[in-house]
């Protein structure tokens, strides 16, 4: 929503799923009333690659190929994705409008919409580009490295850091570099990203980082994915003489070394679009290849490189230092290298929660009442919860206030509060805010993400962080009744992840006759530190 009423965006891709029964290329609801109507969007809509032909083929709300193309065009369709043959789509289309089964008001509708962005392109009178020098200006610019370059760092996540085995500031002569992950040049390739990049692998920035300083020595041990995976998800048989081979040689280079830096997780290969897994726990033989490492006792750094977030419950219980770095820009093993040796002080939050097993999905964030709840059967609560990550230095968060702790619905409230930086280090410190209606007609979620700031704090120093809580904030949907604020109150916390609530407060929404609704305050420990 926010995309287009803010952000004015003009295009739009419908999806292949449906909603209520219904597709949502085939959904009038979707398309025109909600997208154009309440949003007023003025772009066009294309279809997802094979979305027109799935009302008929899987959906079956069509019941053949020329009615899911009128279902798509009356709904709301502008352009179709598939690049096929006329007969498939366009032909079909022309015979529905002379069949009067498809009016030439909707056709215009739908072809204005594509012509009124040309037109806000300037495509009519300027067709072709012809300055292509100018592109070469943008792509690959200084100013647009260095983005690629400060977002590698920030991206980084610092998951756990016991015992503070990180930053690796240590007076160290040999450093093992292992793991299927620290020297792929294709693990983090993508055919929808950009292409003939030269990344820099973790092994190449540990080296370059530590060039002339310290010894590297680098034994891959294991593959990513062993030759029997994704079988090997769920039945895996012993490790082959070959595999044992690799992690032998891995545990024989950790002898003499005192520090090992092993780099784990899954290539683009393992995760990209339609490579769905049954686990999400180190495929191959990865796993025994850490075990094998933890026993020859040196100390570890785990480097986690993935494009999902990973159950790995053995890495993360027996490793107290543990680095995610996704798949990172092309300098990633700058930035990771940056972040290790602690040229960077980390501040990357998770975007998602890590499950302790895929038996717990969906638990995601945010969560209605009750949707998360188990039984004694099973296991409770996530690996990192939404919005984890630590840092080099720690912060202390203090002296919240709102600005008003009675409002009218549609008012603003202000919430202020002191961060201070009580560690050692400068560094980043992302404050997030989390929000809940504590009583409402239709369900709502426990706690949501309602705005997070990413500040800059020197060691000793403490920064004042401000946020506004506003209309959309407070606003829930009710089916026939839209969006609503109901009188009653809210609870606002401020802390370092959704589980890492430091401080907490409230407000309340009055009546039409300016009165607050009696409501009991609600205990929820998970949520509540106080």
């Amino acid at each position: 929503k926010k995309a287009i009423t803010q952000g004015g965006a003009l295009g739009v891709m419908s999806s292949y799923n449906d909603y209520d029964g219904i597709p949502v290329q085939a959904s009038k609801l979707f398309l025109q009333d909600i997208l154009r109507d309440e949003w007023g969007f003025e772009g066009y809509v294309v279809s997802d690659s094979g979305a027109v032909e799935f009302l008929y083929e899987k959906h079956r709300v069509a019941a053949t190929p020329k009615e899911a193309i009128r279902l798509s065009v009356e709904a709301g369709l502008n352009i179709r994705t598939h690049f096929t043959q006329p007969e498939e789509y366009a032909e079909p289309l022309a015979e529905l409008v002379e069949e009067g089964r498809l009016s030439m008001d909707t056709i215009d509708s739908r072809v204005s919409d594509i012509l009124r962005v040309k037109f806000r392109l300037g495509l009519f009178d300027d067709p072709y580009e012809t300055k292509s020098i100018d592109t070469d200006l943008v792509v690959r610019s200084e100013e647009n490295l260095a983005i690629s370059h400060q977002a590698s760092r920030e991206s980084i996540i610092l998951l756990k850091n016991e015992g503070e085995l990180l930053p690796l500031e240590g007076d160290y002569q040999k450093i093992l570099v292992t793991g299927p992950m620290a020297d792929d040049q294709r693990a983090w390739w993508s055919r929808y990203g950009a292409q003939r990049l030269d990344y820099v692998t973790p092994l190449e920035g540990i080296r370059s980082a530590l060039d002339g300083k310290v010894e590297i020595v680098y034994v891959k041990g294991v593959e990513a994915a062993d030759e029997n995976w994704p079988l090997s998800d769920i039945y895996k048989e012993a490790a082959s003489a070959e595999v044992q081979a690799g992690i032998d040689a891995a545990v024989a280079a950790a002898k003499d070394v005192d520090v090992i830096i092993a780099c784990v997780g899954e290539t683009d290969a393992q995760c990209r679009e339609s490579q769905s897994r049954i686990s999400l726990d180190l495929p191959g033989y990865q796993n025994e290849l850490l075990q094998a490492l933890k026993a020859a006792g040196k100390p570890i750094v785990l480097v986690f490189s993935n494009g999902r977030p990973l159950s790995a419950q053995y890495a993360i219980r027996n490793f107290p230092s543990i680095v995610e770095m996704w798949f990172p820009g092309e300098d990633g093993g700058e930035a990771l290298a940056d972040v290790l040796f602690g040229n960077y002080n980390p501040a990357g939050r998770l975007p998602v929660t890590v499950a302790q097993s895929v038996g717990q999905l969906p638990l995601n964030f945010p969560s209605k009442p009750g949707s998360q709840d188990v039984d004694y059967g099973q296991v409770n609560g996530s690996l990192f919860s939404f919005g984890h990550g630590l840092s080099y230095t720690k912060f202390k968060y203090e002296g919240l206030s709102l600005s008003d702790d009675e409002i009218t619905a549609g008012d603003e409230v202000t919430v202020e509060l002191s961060v201070k930086n009580v560690g050692d280090r400068d560094g980043d410190e992302v404050v997030q805010l989390y929000l809940r209606d504590d009583y409402s007609s239709a369900t709502t979620y426990d706690q949501r993400l309602v705005g997070f700031k990413r500040v800059h704090i020197r060691k000793g120093e403490t920064a004042k962080v401000e946020f506004t809580l506003s209309k959309e904030h407070m606003e829930f949907y009710k089916t026939g009744e839209g969006w609503l604020i109901e009188p009653g109150g809210f609870t606002v916390w401020v802390g370092a992840s959704s589980s890492d609530l430091r401080l907490r407060s409230h407000f309340s929404v009055t009546d039409e006759n300016g009165e607050v609704p009696e409501e009991h305050e609600i205990q929820e420990e998970w949520v509540d530190p106080i």
